[in-house]
């Protein structure tokens, strides 16, 4: 065989092992480009959302990059509200497309799917996929790349690109890229969100702040300077702002409307209809007439303004200074209790229901003669019901104790006795409800 002869397989295996190895170097050098792009992507990721405060900003660029990453015709960050009901409820969602397709929403099927293996989901044959059998897709979507954004092992949201623009489908590689985009942003999208949430608790705490100087200022300053009585009177809040009321309306000479109320609930709701009964009785009480007329137009009027489900309790007397006489209503209120030293106390009762349940109620007026020496209480039901960590409640028969062991102090040293009584029994307990008092006496 001739040295031709030789050369010839020779030459074949050589060229072929020249092929191989360029191919291998376009390959490698395919792998290096690439390598260089995505590095290029999640360098310019970092600069865009590194000093960014605001998550929507951030939601956006990040849709923006992760969708040219991947060459995606949509790309949807959906973010999960981790405290609502449904874990799996939208809180957030930003999209960007570069056709003319309907915006695709994230289908709860694949959000529920993502929240139980919590790892990179791709499928370039979704109607087909036997993982979402039976589930009817949007027939223009034919291929999904969805990737978890996690952090400390918890789904905060996910990162989902529709139609990869070629004819192959999205593949392992755009995987995962996409999910170290979503691993990049995951921390940066939740301290965006926890520094959001720092300022608007911040800004409710300063507007809660400002409710409850409002509210504060609502009260009387201080109770009035009657000749012969000796007044006071205090209101404790359970929270900055609470739902109880009292106040001191002059009618007219030695005449007082002497008001103590409790509103249902708590917080901004019940101080907004606290303020709503204020503004109501001091209308009404400037009117003059009898204590159950002016009760039964204020329930009307509170009735036809508030929702069906709130109410309010009202202790409403007048106090003739001159005449030493009380004519009061009670719509449904802790019973006032006038005590003296000859007989055990008695409890002022008559009335009605609680303000607000029925449009129409035919309250009742009563009164009561107050005698040297007699001293009335009023109180909200957060005093009697205020409880120790035994869950005991403080009680009537406590406040009768507590009042009757200070009946020779004056009226602003007994309501001060009365109140360190109420919370040496709580024994640091968590004040539940808001305590409210006022201590009438009658020295002359």
């Amino acid at each position: 065989m001739t040295k031709k002869g030789f050369r010839l397989p020779f030459g074949r295996a050589g060229e072929e092992e020249a092929g191989n190895d360029a191919e291998v170097l376009r390959e490698e050098n395919r792998q290096l480009k690439r390598a260089v792009e995505e590095l290029s992507i999640l360098n310019d990721l970092a600069r865009a959302i590194g000093a960014s405060v605001d998550s929507q900003d951030i939601i956006r660029k990040i849709v923006d990059r992760s969708m040219r990453a991947v060459l995606a015709e949509q790309t949807v960050v959906t973010l999960v509200d981790r405290n609502a009901d449904q874990p799996m409820k939208t809180l957030a969602r930003a999209m960007t497309s570069s056709s003319e397709h309907t915006h695709y929403h994230v289908n709860e099927n694949l959000l529920g799917w993502m929240h139980l293996y919590k790892k990179p989901l791709l499928t370039n044959d979704p109607a087909n996929d036997d993982r979402f059998r039976g589930l009817k897709w949007d027939q223009t979507i034919y291929s999904i790349l969805c990737v978890p954004l996690m952090v400390k092992s918890e789904l905060i949201g996910v990162v989902t690109s529709y139609n990869k623009k070629d004819e192959v489908g999205f593949t392992d590689e755009d995987q995962r890229l996409l999910a170290i985009i979503a691993g990049q942003s995951a921390q940066i999208i939740e301290n965006a969100r926890l520094y959001e949430e720092e300022k608007a608790l911040a800004g409710m705490k300063e507007q809660v702040k400002l409710a409850a100087q409002i509210q504060q200022d609502l009260l009387p300053k201080a109770p009035p300077t009657l000749p012969g009585y000796d007044i006071a009177a205090c209101s404790l809040a359970a929270q900055m702002v609470g739902g109880d009321y009292y106040d001191f309306i002059h009618i007219s000479g030695s005449r007082w409307a002497i008001c103590l109320g409790d509103v249902s609930g708590k917080g901004l709701p019940a101080s907004l209809l606290m303020a709503n009964l204020q503004a109501t009785l001091r209308g009404q009480t400037a009117l003059d007439t009898p204590v159950g007329a002016t009760i039964v137009r204020s329930n009307r009027l509170l009735y036809e303004s508030t929702d069906p489900e709130k109410f309010a309790t009202l202790f409403m007397a007048v106090l003739d200074a001159d005449r030493h006489t009380l004519s009061f209503c009670n719509a449904g209120h802790e019973h006032p209790m006038v005590f003296n030293s000859g007989s055990a106390p008695v409890r002022l009762t008559t009335g009605g229901m609680a303000l607000g349940v029925l449009d129409d109620f035919p309250y009742q007026e009563g009164s009561a003669t107050l005698d040297p020496g007699d001293t009335l209480i009023i109180y909200s039901d957060g005093i009697p019901d205020a409880v120790n960590e035994l869950e005991s409640p403080f009680g009537e028969e406590r406040l009768m104790q507590a009042v009757q062991a200070n009946a020779g102090a004056s009226a602003g040293d007994l309501m001060q006795k009365v109140i360190e009584a109420v919370h040496a029994h709580e024994q640091g307990a968590e004040q539940i409800d808001d305590l409210t008092i006022i201590v009438l006496k009658r020295v002359s």
